[in-house]
């Protein structure tokens, strides 16, 4: 961990610090945020997000972020370069890279806006879903990474075994319905948004009821909310549904939605996954 972190820190603020300036940056890995190879992904995406936003010509707020999984992170120091490639006049488009021992591991595309007042309206119908303090908290199951720690999961549909469904599993289903926030309670920013649209099992798990060799390649995350509509949220649940369309040939998708506890749409995000037979 960075000698830099208070021992007061949250386990997430720990796991994205990052010390340097001006877009060259120096960060470890963090044990909590362990997943099966390498860091959790989400906890990734939350430090590439956060090398643009404390970059001194940062401008604006995060509308898009794209990460590309380019190689396994290992645990230990990694370096982040965060560049400013375009500043338009209400715009401006980042490109990030982060590497270990001279190897480039991610790549990351963002977008960030000022975002000015329009007609707004939603499209998306909330899903709907009984109240987050009346699902049980998911359970300890053994062999889960150990990110899961730092989560607090609720699932309404969806989960795996040997974990206990709260409503009957359909069969050939690979959508879940499910509750989160972090663990303990952190009021809710870009980052910890960011990392929270990873937070779904993977979908052939859920499909297929059994895990597999698995790997994001590519992650891509649209937020829908402003600064104000995340601090409006605090510290509450957030409530997230996601699916695939299809698995084919190693290769499937993943698309999910997270809503305030009030039912706003804050993120839509989409990957692509490597599986292996």
């Amino acid at each position: 961990m960075d000698s830099s972190a208070s021992p007061l820190s949250h386990p997430f603020d720990n796991a994205i610090r990052l010390t340097g300036s001006n877009g060259h940056y120096q960060g470890q890995t963090t044990a909590p945020y362990a997943n099966m190879v390498g860091p959790f992904g989400g906890v990734l995406a939350g430090v590439m997000l956060k090398a643009v936003l404390q970059h001194p010509q940062c401008q604006g707020e995060p509308v898009a972020l794209t990460v590309n999984f380019l190689a396994p992170v290992a645990d230990g120091d990694f370096t982040v370069d965060a560049k400013a490639v375009r500043t338009n006049r209400s715009t401006q488009h980042w490109y990030v890279e982060l590497s270990q021992q001279g190897q480039v591991a991610l790549t990351a595309t963002a977008v960030f806006a000022t975002r000015r007042e329009t007609w707004s309206a939603p499209q998306t119908p909330y899903p709907g879903a009984p109240r987050s303090e009346s699902v049980p908290a998911m359970p300890k199951v053994p062999g889960l990474p150990g990110f899961f720690a730092n989560y607090d999961l609720r699932l309404v549909r969806g989960g795996i075994a040997p974990m206990p469904q709260a409503e009957a599993r359909l069969p050939h289903c690979s959508d879940t319905l499910l509750w989160a926030r972090d663990n303990p309670p952190r009021p809710l920013d870009f980052p910890a948004l960011a990392a929270l649209s990873d937070i779904f099992f993977p979908r052939l798990f859920v499909r297929r009821q059994g895990p597999a060799l698995i790997g994001t390649v590519s992650m891509n995350i649209i937020f829908h909310a402003d600064a104000n509509t995340l601090a409006r949220q605090g510290e509450q649940y957030l409530l997230g549904e996601a699916r695939a369309h299809r698995f084919y040939n190693g290769y499937f998708d993943q698309s999910a939605e997270l809503w305030s506890s009030d039912g706003e749409l804050l993120v839509t995000t989409n990957q692509v996954v490597y599986y292996k037979e």
